[in-house]
């Protein structure tokens, strides 16, 4: 499949002139000012930008990646420790931020600091050389690499204003090494994401059919606007952005079966998640941008991108009469369990509800060696398995992504594209814009429109809650979703963590991640405050 080329291209991406906070740790044998002197050496930089965004689930790194954050688990620290899953494995990394033992000295929080502001950096740095003498193909080319570039530094500092608050706006790269920044306002950091966002909608593609697979268009930078609208207390503004993609009659969420398997036993929320259906080229018609991660293929992803398959399967094979089998999810960790209230809850789901049929999550599990006595026998899931991680409901979205490892079947991780914006979540913060509006009707009919897909049964006005549009996301978007930043939007994340979740005793100081303590330390030229309750 043609997707996205990944050329060298962390060799260009590199800063200069950061202080150590800022600092990113990137190949450098190209110079920027020899590459971006053409459309070539642009198309090459805005790769990289790619690269890195999708780095945000990169564990431990790759010879072509151009981040890695040295763990095994990046994306489960924004989905542990809120209402939505517990850890089942003894990874230490992992533990702390299910108990909330974190520190500013911690590891995986350094790490997401430097992610964000790599990605800022990066794009600052195509910004900055597309002002300066190049040689371009077309007329159009420089508003056009300005205008990803421009998304994608509202990318990381959508990461770095949900988990930090406050944090330096840095829009430049600098000539001289700064040991003097300081912390702007959130809402100032705010109305300059909108500001990169309304230029990236403006500018970019329209057409999602005349764009390489996995490229950026409006509607990807709509989407995120519409988010960060509602991130900045602008709900008429989000809902016209949301409302503009709905529209826009390039997308529909998918209702019938599709797919090379679409003959077989499943539904079409089944479907979305199976191999090879998350691009426009399978007929999946739902998804705004899907980022490249497939296996050993050009412009895809590595062994070490994206782990969450292992993250959400359960560790089945350690019990007897089990052996481990991709149809099982492969070699599944149970770095996230999910919590009973929602998975297991009595009226969680509508009894037709297909999200909640076997092909979208196992419930029930059988024997799978052909040597053992078991074959076949159903194992039943007991409270003693679900704590230990061996059995537990799974989510089937994250069995897919095989990788060929001469006999090891399984081990990998999630190696196939993901969908990382689609529709159904343009609905719900469609939604999520009318509540804030009070607007319960015109909520609960956003909300129904994905419920109808589902065969769900549709709400009424009073039905339509924050709690209840927080749970519709959980039968939605559940491990799709970075649970952390819905929850801290919508001013929930305490109050439903303390109700849903016994392990995670979170106080006022979790609702934002600590400083980290070695971006205080280097910063010696200016006062820079840690987050409230992390103070040493």
């Amino acid at each position: 499949m043609k997707k996205i080329l990944s050329i060298a291209i962390t060799s260009v991406l590199m800063l200069t002139g950061c202080s150590d906070f800022l600092d990113e740790d990137l190949k450098s044998a190209l110079s920027p000012d020899n590459t971006y002197t053409s459309t070539h050496g642009f198309e090459v930089g805005v790769t990289g930008l790619y690269e890195f965004a999708r780095s945000e689930w990169n564990t431990w790194g790759g010879s072509d990646n151009a981040f890695t954050h040295g763990a095994a688990t990046p994306y489960e620290i924004l989905q542990i420790g809120t209402d939505l899953a517990v850890t089942g494995h003894n990874d230490g990394t992992l533990q702390i931020f299910d108990n909330l033992s974190y520190t500013p000295l911690t590891g995986l929080i350094n790490s997401f600091w430097k992610f964000g502001y790599g990605l800022v950096a990066n794009a600052n740095q195509i910004l900055e050389y597309s002002e300066k003498d190049v040689k371009w193909d077309k007329p159009t080319d420089k508003i056009g690499f300005q205008a990803e570039a421009r998304f994608f530094r509202a990318y990381g500092y959508r990461y770095l204003v949900y988990l930090f608050g406050d944090v330096p706006y840095v829009d430049k790269v600098e000539d001289k090494f700064r040991v003097d920044f300081t912390r702007t306002p959130k809402a100032e950091v705010l109305n300059k994401m909108i500001e990169d966002l309304e230029f990236a909608t403006a500018n970019l593609p329209e057409d999602p059919d005349k764009v390489m697979v996995g490229r950026l268009t409006k509607w990807a930078a709509e989407h995120m606007l519409s988010e960060v609208y509602l991130m900045a207390g602008m709900p008429d503004k989000a809902e016209k952005a949301a409302l503009d993609v709905i529209n826009s009659s390039k997308f529909s969420l998918m209702k019938n079966r599709f797919g090379k398997e679409k003959e077989q036993a499943g539904d079409v929320f089944a479907d979305m998640f199976r191999e090879n259906n998350q691009n426009r080229t399978s007929g999946n018609m739902e998804s705004i941008w899907v980022m490249q991660l497939e296996y050993n293929t050009t412009g895809g992803g590595g062994e070490s991108d994206d782990w969450t398959k292992r993250a959400w399967v359960p560790k089945y094979w350690q019990l007897d009469g089990f052996v481990i089998a991709d149809s099982l999810g492969g070699r599944g960790l149970a770095q996230l369990t999910p919590l009973t209230w929602w998975i297991n809850g009595e009226n969680f789901y509508d009894q037709e509800d297909i999200r909640n049929s076997e092909y979208n999550i196992k419930r029930n599990w059988y024997c799978n060696n052909p040597e053992s006595e078991k074959y076949g026998q159903k194992t039943e899931i007991t409270e003693t398995l679900w704590t230990a991680g061996q059995l537990c409901p799974a989510l089937t979205k994250f069995f897919y992504g095989v990788i060929d490892r001469g006999g090891d079947e399984g081990y990998g991780g999630n190696t196939k594209d993901r969908m990382k914006f689609r529709l159904a979540e343009t609905y719900l913060l469609l939604a999520e814009a009318r509540m804030q509006q009070s607007d319960l009707s015109g909520a609960a009919e956003a909300i129904n429109i994905v419920r109808e897909r589902a065969h769900a049964k549709a709400i009424t006005a009073d039905q339509a809650t924050v709690d209840f549009l927080l749970d519709e996301r959980i039968r939605e978007m559940a491990g799709e979703e970075l649970r952390r930043f819905t929850l801290s939007r919508l001013g929930k994340l305490k109050e439903r963590t303390l109700k849903y979740n016994p392990r995670a005793q979170m106080e006022d100081k979790h609702l934002l991640w600590p400083i980290p303590q070695d971006v205080i330390n280097s910063n010696t030229g200016a006062e820079f405050p840690q987050n409230p309750g992390w103070e040493q």
